[in-house]
């Protein structure tokens, strides 16, 4: 049977606890921290107002006003820390946790993939190997940030595994796919970014009008697959720019 977890935790800003579980970009790790934060979820603990996974951690934000009215503590940073302690000593993890597998249609034409052929000459490889490799992998989901249902996804095949851009663009395209350093991620809206951009995907990543808006979820595991230009064109949904 699984023992409770090691963790390391310390403050994040004024009104925030996260718990280190790890280090690094490991599937091992970040399985715990699913596990860790579907557990603290449940636990419906008093004060809290927000749970974040992430690759090695979970953060956990909570109402300092609230509870500095309640609480028989010194700091509500202490109350909070002994509460938490005591729910990960009696926390197991549940490795029997089944990720969902999400397909993604991806479109890889140059017209959709600005840095596609700059980066297979990078590796000195072909485009047609690069959507390979892109494509052979079944990518976890880590964390969701940055922008609402932007995953972060990994590992890349080491042979792709590319640097951002050295100047962001200012407009990168909705459902934009890209790689940076080991990881790839969609862009669910028009914005900035610097990742590579190696295709595109019809599929909204975002829909604030579902009960779920994010696609993706931490702990999901992704499959991309080639699609056509006009298969692409003929299957886009409804992906918001703003």
């Amino acid at each position: 049977m699984a023992s409770a977890p090691s963790y390391h935790m310390y403050p994040c800003g004024d009104h925030a606890v996260t718990i280190e579980l790890g280090e690094g970009v490991d599937g091992a790790i970040n399985q715990k921290v699913i596990s860790l934060f579907t557990y603290l979820k449940k636990q419906a603990l008093k004060g809290v107002n927000d749970i974040i996974p992430a690759y090695h951690t979970v953060t956990i934000v909570y109402d300092t006003a609230l509870l500095k009215k309640d609480i028989q503590a010194p700091t509500v940073y202490e109350w909070i820390c002994e509460e938490i302690g005591r729910l990960i000593n009696s926390f197991t993890p549940d490795i029997s946790i089944t990720a969902r597998t999400v397909r993604i249609p991806v479109c890889y034409d140059l017209s959709l993939a600005p840095d596609l052929a700059s980066l297979a000459d990078l590796h000195k490889i072909s485009v047609a190997e690069v959507i390979q490799l892109h494509t052979a992998i079944n990518y976890r989901v880590y964390m969701i940030g940055f922008l609402p249902g932007f995953a972060y996804m990994g590992s890349v095949d080491e042979k792709i595994i590319t640097p951002r851009k050295v100047k962001p663009r200012t407009v990168v395209p909705a459902g934009s796919v890209g790689i940076a350093g080991e990881q790839t991620g969609i862009y669910p809206f028009s914005s900035p970014g610097g990742w590579q951009l190696i295709g595109q995907t019809p599929v909204a990543m975002f829909d604030v009008t579902k009960e779920a808006p994010c696609l993706l979820q931490p702990g999901d595991e992704v499959q991309f697959y080639s699609i056509t230009l006009t298969e692409f064109q003929k299957t886009r949904s409804h992906v918001p720019s703003h």
